[in-house]
């Protein structure tokens, strides 16, 4: 039987979850292929939990980085530190980012850190329609 190949899937706004939890949905369906890990920043809290209720999704690791008034610097310099050691420990063979969030820059930039075998970056906003 071949290895399953671990893939992560970092995001941390509603609209970032609105747009994985199919997607999510569909790689946990083929649980003997794929290893799914999901990981959210909590850039947004509530918001992003009712979009995961929607989809019957519970993370595997939550960093928790929501906070009042909180900053872009913020959420980057938290964002990096927190991903570093999750992707570090984990090491994915495939990371999943969604969009133009502070949470997909960080993502990509620490699985580059890291060297992750792939990176796959979904369109966000105006550039993804469903036809």
């Amino acid at each position: 039987m071949p290895m399953r190949k671990k893939i992560m899937v970092i995001f941390g706004t509603r609209p970032e979850a609105t747009k994985l939890g199919p997607v999510i949905q569909e790689l946990k369906r083929h649980a003997d292929c794929f290893e799914t890990r999901v990981v959210v920043t909590g850039q947004q809290k509530e918001q992003l939990y009712q979009a995961l209720a929607h989809f019957d999704i519970v993370p595997d690791l939550d960093l928790g980085l929501m906070k009042e008034n909180q900053t872009l610097a913020y959420i980057t310099s938290s964002a990096i530190t927190g991903l570093d050691k999750v992707i570090a420990g984990e090491r994915p063979d495939l990371i999943l980012i969604h969009g133009d969030t502070q949470t997909a820059v960080c993502g990509g930039i620490v699985a580059f850190f890291h060297r992750t075998q792939q990176i796959l970056s979904l369109a966000g906003g105006d550039e993804s329609e469903n036809y």
